[in-house]
């Protein structure tokens, strides 16, 4: 890619070599280095922290949030927690790009190149931003895409099996996990999962429920919401979410304590705001009340059992599937969690892509056999339109896979369709 920019005798910079011109810097990275000696001679390259001086990044106070699961609410609530506690902030990630509360760009990759993750950076800066959150994830550590970055902070959610399409295994994937955990850097770890990260205990501060911490909950309730009792060296407070689940108690404990050890404002005035954060979009989100209808981006099995067993007491109904072209070996554990909590089932397409629906959710029935009152209907619209209409009296009805993807892929080609709309669509025809 390349970046236009005034202010110095270069109009712009490039980390394709393809673009390189003497008019333009040339970032070395990792992604381009074997390409380095095909430059013209008069082309000026430079690397990352060079760059981050040039544009002025050398002092903004960069997060990273890396783990399976809970990135993106993490990430958002740290982000949020900042803003309201009038500090400059910014976020990139998997929900798109942006600054002091205001959208700069639409979704994109979670963890972009360092390029560009190095401009959002220099535009948050000239926006007044001083604090960078951002998504971390394995791929892009495997890749070397966040390279060359100093980071005030590292956090870590957990680790569980996703992603083995690419990593192979869940010790490779376990160990690229831990890699970003290896250096001196400051570390917020979570001490009830830290037996799946191996990590440098240097600067490591840590958050829990179960274990004894750095940052620990000593009581709570996922009654009507989530209410915990937090204790900070000797500092007792109370904090409220609206968000529902065990999952996001945790990670509630996350951005607190990042935020705690970031900024170090009093804890009282940090869990105050966190009752300001309602959640992310597409992840545990009530669609409809009566009949009532959470969408969530749960696309694992374990995704999947943090969603499920924070309404275990509830009858639940389910509709998912799994995204074709990735690991197969987790379709049957999906769908024995799915049989494990869940009164009815409805097993559909999720992003297919190459893939037969129909072989997708066979793999997944291998984990369902002998369970009752489960349903195959490969079509996604018609799955939910089926499963709404088929619901009863105090029910919950789950659609599990997609959040809040507008899309759908099958056969290389994007569709529109988002859950939530579909959801709308059904209950406002039906109405």
């Amino acid at each position: 890619m390349s970046i236009e920019y005034r202010g110095t005798e270069y109009l712009g910079v490039t980390d394709d070599t393809r673009e390189a011109t003497v008019e333009k810097l040339f970032l070395r990275c990792e992604q381009n280095e074997k390409y380095i000696d095909s430059l013209p001679a008069d082309v000026t390259v430079v690397d990352v922290p060079e760059l981050m001086d040039i544009w002025g990044l050398e002092d903004m106070k960069v997060i990273g949030v890396s783990g399976t699961n809970g990135k993106t609410t993490t990430s958002a609530l740290i982000y949020s927690l900042l803003l309201d506690l009038e500090r400059g902030a910014a976020m990139q990630g998997t929900r798109g790009f942006f600054v002091n509360d205001e959208r700069m760009a639409q979704k994109s990759m979670t963890t972009p190149s360092i390029l560009q993750t190095l401009e959002n950076m220099k535009i948050a800066r000239e926006s007044g931003a001083d604090h960078f959150v951002m998504e971390v994830s394995s791929h892009a550590i495997a890749q070397n895409r966040i390279e060359g970055l100093k980071f005030a902070l590292k956090v870590h959610t957990n680790v569980t099996r996703d992603h083995l399409d690419y990593h192979g295994t869940i010790e490779e994937y376990r160990r690229i996990k831990s890699l970003f955990f290896m250096d001196d850097s400051p570390k917020l770890i979570n001490r009830d999962e830290e037996k799946s990260l191996r990590y440098n205990s240097s600067n490591a501060y840590s958050y829990g429920v179960e274990e004894p911490a750095t940052f620990k909950v000593l009581a709570f309730s996922l009654t009507d919401g989530i209410r915990a009792v937090v204790r900070v060296f000797g500092e007792e407070e109370t904090l409220w979410s609206p968000m529902m689940g065990l999952f996001n108690l945790y990670n509630i404990m996350a951005a607190v304590s990042a935020v705690s050890i970031l900024t170090q404002e009093p804890l009282s005035r940090i869990c105050e705001a966190v009752e300001n954060f309602g959640g992310v979009g597409g992840r545990m989100e009530s669609v409809s009340e009566n009949p009532r209808i959470i969408v969530d981006f749960a696309h694992t099995d374990d995704g999947m059992l943090r969603v499920l067993d924070s309404l275990k007491e509830k009858d639940l109904v389910v509709v998912f599937g799994a995204g074709g072209d990735r690991d197969r070996s987790k379709r049957p554990a999906m769908g024995a969690v799915a049989g494990k909590y869940a009164k009815k089932i409805y097993l559909t397409s999720d992003n297919p892509r190459s893939e037969k629906p129909e072989d997708i959710i066979e793999d997944i029935l291998a984990g369902l056999r002998g369970k009752e009152n489960v349903h195959i209907v490969p079509d996604r619209r018609r799955a939910i339109e089926m499963a709404i209409e088929g619901l009863e009296e105090g029910e919950i009805l789950l659609v599990l896979g997609k959040g809040d993807e507008s899309w759908q892929e099958i056969d290389g080609e994007r569709y529109p369709f988002d859950d939530r709309e579909v959801i709308r669509e059904i209950l406002s025809r039906d109405s």
